[in-house]
């Protein structure tokens, strides 16, 4: 199983202006650090999180169908495609009105429809089925849960305060105790 992003979301949870806030800066010298630092930290939460925040696609590819498919990074919006190859190897897309979308325990999963079942798929290879969707909490930075965008701004701190720290990826780490912010919206793996 491999999840990949296709997009990446056209912004982010924490504008320049916001995060130039809270770190108190009045100048304009840093705003491209500042930019690929809150770009790190929106992504540091979202790999924490397993969870899109802003819209982006993303591709999951599978073996094979499942019974119930988990698609990651949820809050899934939509299923754009669902292509496989069958048991010839010829790539077919599969019918929207062959699966439903839902969720189990606040996952969201990808199912037959009543009455439907998968096909069968390519046997023993790693890449025969593709779910193209659409997944994160909207389109704009206002649709993101405000402790969200909260821990996103004290990563954000803690990288800039921290930026010459020679353990690459600790600084984040120590935001530990800011974390609980982030429990509620977890999703977890199933």
């Amino acid at each position: 199983m491999t999840t990949t992003r296709i997009t990446q979301p056209a912004s982010e949870p924490i504008t320049l202006a916001e995060a130039k806030a809270h770190l108190r800066l009045t100048h304009d010298d840093e705003d491209l650090l500042v930019s690929a630092m809150s770009s790190s930290a929106r992504a540091a939460c979202e790999d924490r999180l397993q969870r899109t925040l802003i819209t982006s696609s993303w591709k999951l590819t599978l073996p094979a169908f499942r019974p119930v498919i988990y698609l990651p990074m949820g809050d899934v919006q939509s299923v754009t495609a669902v292509t496989y190859k069958d048991q010839a190897g010829t790539t077919q897309i599969l019918s929207q009105s062959a699966y439903q979308l839902g969720r189990l325990n606040g996952q969201p999963l990808l199912m037959p429809a009543p009455g439907q079942s998968w096909p069968a798929t390519l046997t023993g290879v790693i890449e025969a089925v593709d779910i193209e969707y659409l997944a994160g909490y909207g389109d704009t930075a206002d649709k993101v849960p405000s402790p969200i965008k909260a821990w996103i701004l004290l990563a954000l701190g803690d990288l800039f305060e921290n930026r010459q720290a020679t353990n690459i990826g600790s600084s984040v780490n120590r935001l530990s105790f800011a974390d609980g912010l982030l429990d509620t919206y977890r999703n977890i793996l199933l």
